[in-house]
């Protein structure tokens, strides 16, 4: 056997191979190249050099339009080191030292880390205390600053406990011990800044605590951070609206934690990164590290604490990333009602002609559900600004429930949960890596948070003009509000401040009792000043740009929870496109006795008899005693912000009194 070409093979008297095998040779030809497709060498003397060839260095890709502030005309080099010196100023002990010596890179990879070589390149690459007076000031601490989703998904699945890649793409990650909020353990600064602006007192979700014992915590959760090898460093945005965005810092230890606010807050172009400066606003989550329960103020191992003078918010004792969340929300509603914006706890979608809806209501609402229309594009589902620019979104993510997740029901969020989504406290195959979404295992508040454009609809930027319609959810237990409401202006200041949902708990007996549950403004844990401002303000901007007010029951029909039945989802969706399309505005309109709510006569596509509760009852008595505890339960309620006055006069507060339930 030969082969021409470039060699020749040949069998036969070479003599025997193994097995008795004829031996195999190859005589080499000097010409004849039949195919040549041998490459050069690569250029590499070492494995680390070959893997340094592997990855290129980021560009910025988008041109910089009129970028103003302290970074514009910098060369790279001095650019570089404005970025380190303002993370290591974040970072400073305040009573002690500065700020540690920070250095980019992972310190597992030495070869991705820059090296000390020289004077010069050591002030291009660490920034270094003034002040040498603890061990933490002799060492190093690396910065893994803004990473990408792939980059933060090797820094989990490597050193984090509890995080794997699910089938689908998605992230699974464990919060440890605190599996959502603690609001008992949320604290703010009571000092000259807040003292006249905050709601204090009953009812208020604002715990007290003074500057000194926040400096402590702070000292506590920096000195954890600094002990670490290294931080991750998140700088980002919140609203939408580039008028009157935020600039946030999110100092680490966790890849979840960063990766879940990548996702969560507005992400920067590489100028805009490069361009950052000094943040608006910094969160210090030392999770990981408990507080010091014999501080003053503390109750348990748990806190997280605002201070809204210094801007800063410090974590300790939970790694639930909601808290980094919803504590930036509670931000959003102090700074913006400073600059005469109305931050909202709400939805906000927008149709094809333009026309924006507001979406409120406690979880089991319907909120999300209603939101998501494929006929209208997403502003966006949970937190929003209402500005003299119109609406715009404050996050650039989702934060989704999971529970129960199906492909047929939330087809949306289904598809969301892929690579970069960050799934909390799920169960999974442990072979295939499916999650099964109905076990409850670790809790039942899992979660799945993704980037905003995850959803088709989604409107990039996630903004949009004056809301047309303000719609309030609750889902009554009880059975007597009717499916759609008409509000006046008062009447959606009433039903705003009330924030009424019921839910359905168990008895000793096992019988099934409703409760009801009151919110103010749809979001009581997150606000900060007094329910009646962001309602005089959601009122004023109403007025001004010709909103109408409606308040839709998801709830019970024909009897309350046990002998009437849910609306059906059908018929609230022909009622929220009416209200979208302006026919409902066109509808004859009767009034209700009690709560004095105009209901309209008929809806197309909704059967006429349920529009008016009393006809859905078989009893009628039980009805008119079952509304006149609701309307109790109501009164109750508002009794606690009777006593603030609105405005100069009590006129305002009088018309939102008489308002409510009238009995």
């Amino acid at each position: 056997m030969a082969a021409n070409g470039n060699g020749r093979v040949s069998m036969g008297n070479g003599g025997t191979g193994r097995n008795g095998l004829p031996k195999i040779q190859t005589e080499k030809r000097a010409n004849g190249i039949c195919i040549d497709d041998s490459t050069p060498p690569v250029n590499a003397q070492t494995i680390d050099e070959l893997h340094s060839l592997q990855k290129k260095k980021s560009a910025p890709t988008t041109p910089l339009k009129g970028i103003q502030g302290p970074f514009v005309a910098l060369s790279e080099e001095e650019r570089h080191k404005q970025q380190l010196q303002s993370i290591s100023a974040s970072l400073a002990s305040l009573t002690r030292e500065t700020g540690p010596k920070v250095v980019k890179g992972d310190p597992a990879r030495p070869s991705e880390t820059p090296r000390l070589v020289s004077q010069h390149q050591q002030q291009h690459h660490l920034i270094s205390p003034t002040i040498s007076v603890s061990d933490s000031s002799l060492k190093f601490t690396h910065v893994l600053y803004n990473l990408s989703p792939a980059e933060l998904y090797e820094q989990a699945i490597q050193y984090e406990k509890g995080s794997f890649i699910t089938s689908s793409g998605a992230l699974a990650t464990l919060s440890g011990a605190k599996t959502g909020r603690s609001p008992k353990d949320k604290r703010v600064v009571r000092d000259e800044t807040t003292e006249d602006d905050l709601w204090w007192g009953k009812g208020s979700p604002n715990i007290e605590m003074d500057e000194h014992t926040f400096m402590v915590n702070r000292e506590r959760a920096v000195d954890y951070l600094n002990s670490l090898d290294k931080v991750f460093v998140n700088d980002q945005f919140l609203n939408w609206d580039p008028e009157h965005r935020i600039k946030v810092r999110i100092v680490s230890a966790r890849a979840y934690h960063s990766l879940f606010m990548h996702n969560m807050c507005i992400r920067p172009t590489p100028e805009e990164l490069e361009n950052f400066g000094t943040p608006d606003f910094t969160i210090y989550n030392a999770g990981q590290f408990p507080c010091n329960r014999y501080t003053h103020y503390m109750t348990s191992s748990t806190s997280i604490d605002l201070n809204l003078g210094r801007r800063e918010m410090v974590i300790l004792g939970t790694q639930y990333a909601g808290e980094m969340k919803k504590g930036l929300f509670s931000v959003m509603h102090y700074l913006m009602p400073k600059r005469q914006i109305l931050s909202l706890h709400s939805g906000c979608n927008m149709g094809k002609d333009g026309d924006v809806a507001l979406f409120f209501g406690l979880s089991g609402t319907g909120k999300t559900t209603l939101s998501t229309d494929h006929n209208r594009y997403l502003i966006g589902d949970d937190e929003h600004c209402w500005s003299d620019n119109g609406v715009s979104n404050i996050e650039g993510g989702c934060y989704a429930k999971c529970i129960d997740l199906s492909r047929e029901k939330e087809p949306d969020i289904w598809n969301a949960i892929k690579f970069g989504t960050v799934l909390e406290n799920v169960v999974f195959d442990e072979h295939t890596r499916e999650v099964d979404f109905s076990d409850k295992s670790v809790t039942e508040n899992t979660r799945a948070a993704y980037p905003i454009e995850y959803i088709p609809n989604a409107k990039i930027p996630c903004v949009a003009t004056h809301p047309k319609n303000v719609i309030l959810l609750a889902c009554d237990a009880f059975g007597v509000l009717p499916p759609v409401s008409k509000l006046s202006l008062a009447q959606t200041m009433y039903h705003f401040i009330s924030g009424y949902t019921a839910l359905v708990a168990g008895t000793e007996d096992g019988i099934k009792e409703p409760t009801a549950t009151f919110s103010a403004c749809f979001g009581a844990a997150f606000i900060m000043l007094h329910p009646t401002k962001y309602a005089a303000m959601l009122a004023a901007k109403m007025q001004q740009h010709g909103a109408t007010g409606w308040l839709v029951n998801t709830g019970w029909s024909g009897g309350r929870y046990g002998s009437g039945s849910r609306i059906k989802l059908a018929y609230t969706r022909k009622i929220i496109d009416a209200i979208h399309s302006g026919s409902l505005l066109e509808a004859n309109f009767k009034k209700t006795e009690v709560f004095g709510l105009e209901i309209p006569t008929e809806v197309e596509g909704v059967p006429s008899e349920i529009l008016e509760p009393m006809n859905t009852w078989a009893d009628k008595k039980a009805y008119k005693e079952t509304l006149l505890k609701l309307a109790g339960l109501f009164k109750n309620n508002f009794e606690g912000f009777v006593a603030h006055k609105i405005g100069k006069d009590d006129k305002l507060t009088d018309e939102i009194l008489a308002a409510g339930p009238i009995f």
